[in-house]
């Protein structure tokens, strides 16, 4: 196995909540409207020192797309998802784009996000597919 070299990011950050490993800057967020089975979740443009997963169909609110699981470079936790495909004209805006879970990472200020009352059970996926 080779050497893990981590990507430090500068500026306003998200971090795994487990080992604090820089994840994705705040300025890469497309949309904060997301919600996971564990709550809200982001949209990002850009992620760093993840590992992909393998390609699956999942079904989501939305409907079905492939996604890949993304891993914690530094802990190896799923931290969210990417979306490879989305088969839908209207989700296309999706694809090749991130997920950051809220309840796994921690936000630029040291705020943890844990879960709430109002976590989902079931599905994943955005609210409102017009953002």
């Amino acid at each position: 196995m080779g050497r893990v070299h981590l990507m430090y990011l500068h500026g306003r950050i998200y971090t795994c909540k487990y080992c604090q490993t820089h994840l994705a800057l705040v300025e890469d967020v497309v949309s904060k409207q997301f919600h996971c089975r564990h709550g809200k979740a982001y949209l990002f443009n850009k992620v760093v020192n993840i590992l992909l997963g393998y390609k699956e169909e999942r079904m989501m609110i939305t409907g079905l797309h492939t996604v890949s699981d993304i891993f914690c470079i530094g802990c190896g936790s799923i931290v969210g998802w990417k979306y490879e495909v989305a088969p839908d004209k209207a989700q296309k805006y999706k694809e090749g784009k991130f997920i950051l879970e809220r309840v796994k990472v921690v936000d630029f200020d040291g705020t943890n996000f844990w879960v709430s009352s109002e976590a989902q059970v079931g599905g994943s996926d955005a609210d409102d597919a017009g953002d």
